[in-house]
C-alpha cells in the first residue's frame, strides 16, 4: 500500500472503458446477477421437467403394456396364462403376476423364465454410484420433489400386499405406482382388472435412471460454465468498479496525508457511469481542496505582513514618548499611535470578515432578493452618515420585482457598499458616483460609475487581491484595509456570479464596476 500511495502516475489506460462503460453500473450488476440466477433456475426447471415427462412416460407404457397383457390373458385359456406371461415379461423384461378373486397368486412370469430385473445392492456398487445417489438426493430436495416410498418385495405375495393392485380392484381401472429402489433407481408398478383377478407389472427401470443421470451431466457441464462465465463476470466487476474505486482511495488518502502538493486523481474521462462520475467529483473536490489551502497560506502571509508595518510604527511611537520631551511632538506621536490602532482595529474586522465570507456562503439558505430596494437602502444608509464627503451618489432605481436574484440580502450590501466605499474614495472633490441595476438577459447587472483616474488595463484583476491598496493621498490613514474589492468579489463569486472593471465609455475619465449575478426566476 505505502509504494501505491508514494506513486505519483496518472495512467488511466488499464482503467478505460469501451462499449460498457456506457451503461449505468447498476444495470451492470443487475444484468450479472439476474443472468447467473436465470441460468440456474433454467438448467434445474430443465432437468425437472425433462425427469417428470419421462417418469410420466414410463408409467404410462407400463400400465399400456399391463392392459395389453390382460386381455391376452382374457382372451387365452386357463393353461396358456403362464407361457403368455413369460413370453411377454423375456420380451420386456418386466414381472407378470397374476391374482385371483381371493388374493392369491395364481400366476408368475418369473416361474418359467427367472428374475428380468434385479434390484441393486447400494453397498456392493462403486463409490461413484454413491456420488450420483446423493445428487439425485439433492436435485429432489432443490425441485421439491415429492417422495416416493421404498420398494421390497412382500413376504407374503398376495394382492393385498399392493396398494396399486387393491385400488385397481375396488376402482374397476387401471392404477399405477412409483417406487424407489434401495440403489435409488425407480421400480415402475401398473395394476390393471383381469376378469375376477389383478394383474401386477413391475419394473425396475435402471435405463430411466441412466438417462436422468446423463442429462444431469449435461447440466453440469453447463453449469460449470456458467461458474466459469460468473468468475469472468467478477473479474470484470473487479476491473469496473473494484480497481478504479482502490485508485481514487489511494489518491484520497494521499490528500488526506499531504505529503505531496501535487495529487494526481483519476478522472477518467472516458466512463459516463457513476465510477467516472465520482472520479471526476474527487478530481475536482481535491483541486478544490487544494486551491483553499493555497489561498489559507496565502492569506495567512498577507495577513502577517500587513499586520506587521502597523504594529512596528505603533512600537516606534510608544517608544518614542517616553524619550520626547517636546509637548508638539509627543502630540504628533501620539496620533500616530491612535492612527496605527484605527488601521490594526480596521484590518482585524476585514480580516476576520474576509475569513469567514466563503464558509459563510457554502452553506447559506439563499432567498429571493430585489436589489432595487437594497441598493435603495444602502445609499440612503450613506448620506445618512455622511461619509460620502464632496462626492455625490445618484441611484437609478429600477422597476419592483425586475432585479431580483437570489442570495443572502447582508453579503450583497457588503459587497455593494465595498464597491461605493472604492467608487467615493477615488472620486474627486464633487464627483458623481453613479450606481443602477437591470435585469439583462437571464442575468441582473449592477454597475457602479465612478469620475476618478480610473483602473489602468494591467491592474485591473490585481485590484481584487487581499490586501492590494493604491489609495488617493488625501484619503484618511487607516481606513482601508485592501480587502474590501476582495470580499466583494468573494461574496460575488459565491453567488455564482462575476465581478469586473472597466473604463467608462460615456465620460472623460473614471472606472466602471460591473457585477453580474444570475437572475431568479420569475414568480
Amino acid at each position: 500500500m505505502a509504494s501505491d500511495i508514494a506513486s505519483t502516475s496518472n495512467d488511466e489506460s488499464d482503467l478505460a472503458l469501451k462499449w460498457s462503460g456506457r451503461f449505468s453500473l447498476a444495470y451492470r450488476i443487475l444484468a450479472v446477477n439476474i443472468l447467473t440466477i436465470v441460468l440456474v433456475a433454467l438448467s434445474t426447471l430443465y432437468l425437472d421437467v425433462l425427469r417428470n415427462r419421462l417418469s410420466k412416460e414410463r408409467v404410462r407404457q407400463t400400465r399400456i403394456e399391463a392392459t395389453a397383457t390382460a386381455q391376452a390373458i382374457l382372451a387365452a385359456g386357463p393353461e396358456d396364462r403362464e407361457p403368455i406371461l413369460a413370453t411377454i415379461s423375456k420380451s420386456t423384461g418386466t414381472r407378470l403376476r397374476l391374482y385371483g378373486a381371493d388374493g392369491k397368486l395364481i400366476a408368475d412370469s418369473w416361474r418359467q423364465t427367472g428374475p428380468t430385473y434385479e434390484l441393486q445392492d447400494p453397498s456392493t456398487q462403486k463409490w461413484t454410484k454413491g456420488v450420483a445417489r446423493a445428487l439425485d438426493r439433492g436435485f429432489n430436495a432443490l425441485v421439491g420433489s415429492p417422495q416416493v416410498g421404498d420398494f421390497a418385495e412382500p413376504t407374503v405375495d398376495r394382492l393385498q400386499a399392493w396398494p396399486e393392485a387393491v385400488k385397481a380392484k375396488a376402482l374397476n381401472k387401471a392404477a399405477t405406482a412409483v417406487r424407489n429402489a434401495p440403489d435409488l433407481t425407480p421400480v415402475l408398478s401398473a395394476a390393471v382388472p383381469a376378469g375376477t383377478g389383478v394383474l401386477l407389472a413391475t419394473d425396475n427401470d435402471r435405463a430411466f435412471t441412466r438417462t436422468v443421470r446423463s442429462q444431469r451431466a449435461v447440466i453440469v457441464s453447463v453449469m460449470t460454465a456458467l461458474i466459469l462465465l460468473s468468475i469472468l463476470l467478477s473479474l470484470f466487476l473487479a476491473r469496473t468498479i473494484v480497481r478504479p474505486l482502490r485508485r481514487l482511495a489511494i489518491a484520497a488518502h494521499r490528500v488526506r496525508l499531504g505529503r505531496s502538493r501535487e495529487v494526481n486523481v483519476p478522472r477518467l474521462p472516458s466512463r459516463s457511469d457513476e465510477i467516472g462520475l465520482l472520479a471526476r467529483a474527487v478530481s475536482d473536490m481535491s483541486q478544490s481542496l487544494r486551491q483553499r489551502i493555497d489561498n489559507i497560506e496565502a492569506f495567512a502571509a498577507d495577513v502577517t505582513h500587513e499586520l506587521k508595518n502597523p504594529l512596528a510604527s505603533l512600537r516606534s511611537a510608544v517608544d518614542g514618548i517616553d524619550r520626547v520631551d517636546d509637548p508638539e511632538l509627543k502630540h504628533k506621536l501620539m496620533q500616530i499611535a491612535r492612527d496605527d490602532v484605527l488601521r490594526l482595529d480596521r484590518l482585524i474586522n476585514d480580516i476576520s470578515e474576509a475569513a469567514r465570507t466563503d464558509a459563510e456562503l457554502a452553506r447559506a439558505q439563499f432567498e429571493r432578493v430585489d436589489l432595487g430596494p437594497l441598493i435603495e437602502q444602502i445609499v440612503h444608509a450613506w448620506e445618512t452618515r455622511r461619509e460620502t464627503g464632496d462626492a455625490r451618489i445618484a441611484f437609478a432605481r429600477p422597476r419592483m420585482n425586475t432585479a431580483v436574484v437570489m442570495g443572502k440580502p447582508d453579503r450583497l450590501a457588503r459587497a455593494i457598499n465595498a464597491m461605493l466605499d472604492n467608487a467615493v474614495s477615488f472620486s474627486p472633490p464633487g464627483g458623481l458616483v453613479e450606481i443602477a441595476a437591470a435585469r439583462v438577459g437571464d442575468e441582473v447587472r449592477i454597475r457602479v460609475d465612478d469620475e476618478g483616474p480610473g483602473v489602468p488595463p494591467e491592474a485591473r484583476q490585481a485590484i481584487f487581491n487581499r490586501f492590494h491598496s493604491v489609495r488617493p493621498e488625501q484619503d484618511g490613514f487607516g481606513r482601508h484595509s485592501g480587502l474590501g474589492l476582495a470580499i466583494a468579489e468573494a461574496i460575488v463569486k459565491g453567488h455564482d456570479g462575476e465581478i469586473d472593471v472597466q473604463d467608462r465609455d460615456d465620460a472623460p475619465s473614471g472606472a466602471r464596476f460591473t457585477i453580474r449575478l444570475p437572475a431568479a426566476d420569475r414568480e
